[in-house]
Protein backbone atom coordinates (compact mmCIF):
# COMPACT_ATOMS: atom_id res chain seq x y z
CA UNK A 1 0.00 0.00 0.00
CA UNK A 2 1.09 3.55 -0.71
CA UNK A 3 -0.07 6.30 1.66
CA UNK A 4 -0.87 9.72 0.21
CA UNK A 5 -2.73 11.50 2.98
CA UNK A 6 -0.29 14.31 3.71
CA UNK A 7 -0.39 18.01 2.92
CA UNK A 8 1.84 20.63 1.36
CA UNK A 9 2.23 22.90 4.38
CA UNK A 10 5.95 22.41 5.07
CA UNK A 11 6.77 22.44 1.38
CA UNK A 12 5.07 25.81 1.18
CA UNK A 13 2.31 24.74 -1.20
CA UNK A 14 -1.47 24.67 -0.95
CA UNK A 15 -1.96 21.18 -2.40
CA UNK A 16 -0.94 17.79 -1.06
CA UNK A 17 2.81 17.59 -1.72
CA UNK A 18 2.63 14.15 -3.36
CA UNK A 19 0.91 15.73 -6.37
CA UNK A 20 3.65 18.29 -6.95
CA UNK A 21 5.69 17.63 -10.12
CA UNK A 22 9.32 16.51 -10.13
CA UNK A 23 11.17 15.52 -13.29
CA UNK A 24 7.97 15.91 -15.28
CA UNK A 25 5.67 13.73 -13.17
CA UNK A 26 3.87 13.99 -9.81
CA UNK A 27 5.84 12.72 -6.81
CA UNK A 28 3.19 10.07 -6.20
CA UNK A 29 3.51 8.68 -9.74
CA UNK A 30 7.18 7.87 -9.12
CA UNK A 31 6.33 6.20 -5.80
CA UNK A 32 3.57 4.05 -7.30
CA UNK A 33 5.68 3.02 -10.27
CA UNK A 34 8.32 1.46 -8.01
CA UNK A 35 5.74 -1.06 -6.80
CA UNK A 36 3.61 -1.43 -9.92
CA UNK A 37 6.65 -2.65 -11.85
CA UNK A 38 7.74 -5.18 -9.22
CA UNK A 39 7.09 -8.80 -10.28
CA UNK A 40 6.34 -10.06 -6.74
CA UNK A 41 3.63 -7.50 -5.97
CA UNK A 42 0.16 -8.71 -6.94
CA UNK A 43 -1.97 -5.82 -5.62
CA UNK A 44 -1.32 -2.11 -5.31
CA UNK A 45 -3.48 0.02 -3.00
CA UNK A 46 -3.35 3.80 -2.86
CA UNK A 47 -4.76 5.42 0.28
CA UNK A 48 -5.87 9.00 -0.35
CA UNK A 49 -7.81 11.96 0.98
CA UNK A 50 -11.32 12.55 -0.46
CA UNK A 51 -10.44 16.13 -1.39
CA UNK A 52 -7.63 14.93 -3.65
CA UNK A 53 -9.85 12.90 -5.98
CA UNK A 54 -9.12 14.98 -9.09
CA UNK A 55 -5.37 14.70 -8.61
CA UNK A 56 -5.66 10.96 -7.92
CA UNK A 57 -7.56 10.28 -11.14
CA UNK A 58 -4.80 11.87 -13.19
CA UNK A 59 -1.99 10.01 -11.41
CA UNK A 60 -3.51 6.52 -11.57
CA UNK A 61 -4.87 6.75 -15.12
CA UNK A 62 -3.77 3.62 -16.95
CA UNK A 63 -2.42 1.95 -13.80
CA UNK A 64 -3.85 -1.10 -12.01
CA UNK A 65 -4.34 0.54 -8.63
CA UNK A 66 -7.08 0.19 -6.00
CA UNK A 67 -7.88 3.61 -4.51
CA UNK A 68 -9.09 3.58 -0.90
CA UNK A 69 -10.22 6.60 1.20
CA UNK A 70 -7.97 7.05 4.21
CA UNK A 71 -8.81 7.56 7.86
CA UNK A 72 -8.23 10.49 10.21
CA UNK A 73 -4.81 9.14 11.23
CA UNK A 74 -2.03 7.20 9.55
CA UNK A 75 -3.04 4.12 11.49
CA UNK A 76 -6.65 4.57 10.41
CA UNK A 77 -5.55 4.87 6.79
CA UNK A 78 -3.48 1.71 7.02
CA UNK A 79 -6.42 -0.13 8.60
CA UNK A 80 -8.70 1.02 5.76
CA UNK A 81 -6.30 -0.46 3.22
CA UNK A 82 -5.93 -3.69 5.19
CA UNK A 83 -9.70 -4.09 5.40
CA UNK A 84 -9.87 -3.54 1.66
CA UNK A 85 -7.43 -6.44 1.23
CA UNK A 86 -8.90 -8.59 4.01
CA UNK A 87 -10.54 -11.14 1.71
CA UNK A 88 -7.33 -11.75 -0.21
CA UNK A 89 -5.34 -11.87 3.03
CA UNK A 90 -7.56 -14.46 4.71
CA UNK A 91 -7.61 -16.59 1.56
CA UNK A 92 -3.81 -16.59 1.45
CA UNK A 93 -3.66 -14.79 -1.89
CA UNK A 94 -1.72 -11.97 -0.19
CA UNK A 95 0.90 -13.16 2.30
CA UNK A 96 2.87 -9.95 2.89
CA UNK A 97 2.02 -6.25 2.94
CA UNK A 98 4.42 -3.41 2.20
CA UNK A 99 3.57 0.07 3.49
CA UNK A 100 5.19 3.03 1.77
CA UNK A 101 5.03 6.82 2.05
CA UNK A 102 3.86 8.37 -1.20
CA UNK A 103 6.29 11.22 -0.54
CA UNK A 104 9.30 8.90 -1.02
CA UNK A 105 9.59 8.86 -4.84
CA UNK A 106 13.19 7.60 -4.98
CA UNK A 107 12.70 4.14 -3.49
CA UNK A 108 14.55 1.54 -5.55
CA UNK A 109 13.45 -1.87 -6.77
CA UNK A 110 16.33 -3.37 -4.79
CA UNK A 111 15.10 -1.91 -1.51
CA UNK A 112 11.55 -3.09 -2.19
CA UNK A 113 12.89 -6.59 -2.83
CA UNK A 114 15.09 -6.54 0.30
CA UNK A 115 12.21 -5.52 2.57
CA UNK A 116 9.82 -8.02 1.02
CA UNK A 117 12.35 -10.84 1.38
CA UNK A 118 13.09 -10.02 5.03
CA UNK A 119 9.42 -9.58 5.93
CA UNK A 120 8.57 -13.01 4.52
CA UNK A 121 11.48 -14.58 6.35
CA UNK A 122 11.14 -12.93 9.77
CA UNK A 123 7.59 -11.56 9.85
CA UNK A 124 8.45 -7.89 9.75
CA UNK A 125 11.12 -5.67 8.18
CA UNK A 126 11.92 -1.96 8.43
CA UNK A 127 14.59 -0.18 6.36
CA UNK A 128 16.69 2.46 8.03
CA UNK A 129 20.00 4.31 8.14
CA UNK A 130 22.23 4.64 11.17
CA UNK A 131 22.11 8.22 12.47
CA UNK A 132 25.53 9.85 12.19
CA UNK A 133 24.90 13.37 13.52
CA UNK A 134 22.82 12.93 16.68
CA UNK A 135 23.90 13.40 20.28
CA UNK A 136 22.28 13.42 23.71
CA UNK A 137 22.80 16.51 25.90
CA UNK A 138 22.50 15.81 29.65
CA UNK A 139 23.61 18.19 32.42
CA UNK A 140 26.01 19.98 30.13
CA UNK A 141 27.56 16.80 28.74
CA UNK A 142 27.14 15.74 25.13
CA UNK A 143 27.16 12.02 24.38
CA UNK A 144 27.08 10.63 20.81
CA UNK A 145 24.15 8.27 20.31
CA UNK A 146 24.56 7.44 16.63
CA UNK A 147 25.14 3.76 17.43
CA UNK A 148 21.75 3.52 19.08
CA UNK A 149 19.42 5.31 16.67
CA UNK A 150 18.23 4.43 13.20
CA UNK A 151 16.50 6.88 10.84
CA UNK A 152 13.53 4.79 9.72
CA UNK A 153 12.38 4.73 6.11
CA UNK A 154 9.69 3.02 4.06
CA UNK A 155 8.58 0.65 2.61
CA UNK A 156 8.02 -1.37 5.76
CA UNK A 157 6.91 -4.95 5.32
CA UNK A 158 4.90 -7.37 7.47
CA UNK A 159 3.22 -10.74 7.14
CA UNK A 160 -0.32 -9.86 6.12
CA UNK A 161 -2.47 -12.03 8.43
CA UNK A 162 -0.87 -10.99 11.73
CA UNK A 163 -0.72 -7.38 10.56
CA UNK A 164 -4.45 -7.31 9.84
CA UNK A 165 -5.22 -9.05 13.15
CA UNK A 166 -3.03 -6.60 15.08
CA UNK A 167 -4.73 -3.58 13.51
CA UNK A 168 -8.20 -4.93 14.16
CA UNK A 169 -7.30 -5.56 17.79
CA UNK A 170 -5.77 -2.11 18.09
CA UNK A 171 -8.99 -0.59 16.73
CA UNK A 172 -11.08 -2.64 19.16
CA UNK A 173 -8.98 -1.53 22.15
CA UNK A 174 -8.54 2.05 20.99
CA UNK A 175 -4.77 1.72 20.80
CA UNK A 176 -2.94 4.20 18.57
CA UNK A 177 0.70 3.31 17.98
CA UNK A 178 3.56 5.53 16.95
CA UNK A 179 4.02 3.50 13.78
CA UNK A 180 3.10 0.18 12.17
CA UNK A 181 5.76 -1.75 14.07
CA UNK A 182 4.38 -0.60 17.43
CA UNK A 183 1.04 -2.33 16.68
CA UNK A 184 2.82 -5.47 15.58
CA UNK A 185 5.02 -5.50 18.68
CA UNK A 186 2.07 -4.89 21.03
CA UNK A 187 -0.39 -7.43 19.64
CA UNK A 188 1.77 -10.16 18.08
CA UNK A 189 5.00 -12.06 18.64
CA UNK A 190 6.23 -11.29 15.12
CA UNK A 191 9.89 -10.33 14.89
CA UNK A 192 10.62 -7.00 13.24
CA UNK A 193 14.06 -6.84 11.64
CA UNK A 194 16.08 -3.86 10.48
CA UNK A 195 17.42 -3.86 6.93
CA UNK A 196 19.78 -1.26 5.46
CA UNK A 197 17.97 1.65 3.88
CA UNK A 198 19.20 3.95 1.12
CA UNK A 199 20.60 7.47 1.30
CA UNK A 200 18.63 8.46 -1.79
CA UNK A 201 15.33 7.21 -0.37
CA UNK A 202 14.48 10.64 1.02
CA UNK A 203 11.05 11.81 2.04
CA UNK A 204 9.94 15.05 0.41
CA UNK A 205 9.12 17.26 3.37
CA UNK A 206 10.54 20.72 2.64
CA UNK A 207 11.04 22.86 -0.46
CA UNK A 208 14.69 21.89 -0.91
CA UNK A 209 13.74 18.19 -0.92
CA UNK A 210 11.89 18.79 -4.19
CA UNK A 211 15.06 20.11 -5.82
CA UNK A 212 17.20 17.24 -4.52
CA UNK A 213 14.71 14.58 -5.62
CA UNK A 214 14.35 16.14 -9.06
CA UNK A 215 18.10 16.21 -9.65
CA UNK A 216 18.42 12.55 -8.64
CA UNK A 217 15.56 11.48 -10.91
CA UNK A 218 16.93 13.47 -13.84
CA UNK A 219 20.34 11.82 -13.38
CA UNK A 220 18.93 8.28 -13.66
Amino acid sequence: MVLAGGSGTRVGREINKVYLPIAGRPILAWSLEAFAAHPDISALVLVTRPQDVEHVEKVVAGMDVDVVPGGDTRQGSELAALRHLAGRITSGEIDTVLIHDGARPLVSADLVADVLRAARRYGGAIPGLMSEDLALATNGHVTPISDELVAVQTPQGFLAAPLLAAYEQAAEEGFVGTDTASCIERFTDVQVRWVPGEQRNLKVTFEHDLLVAERILESR
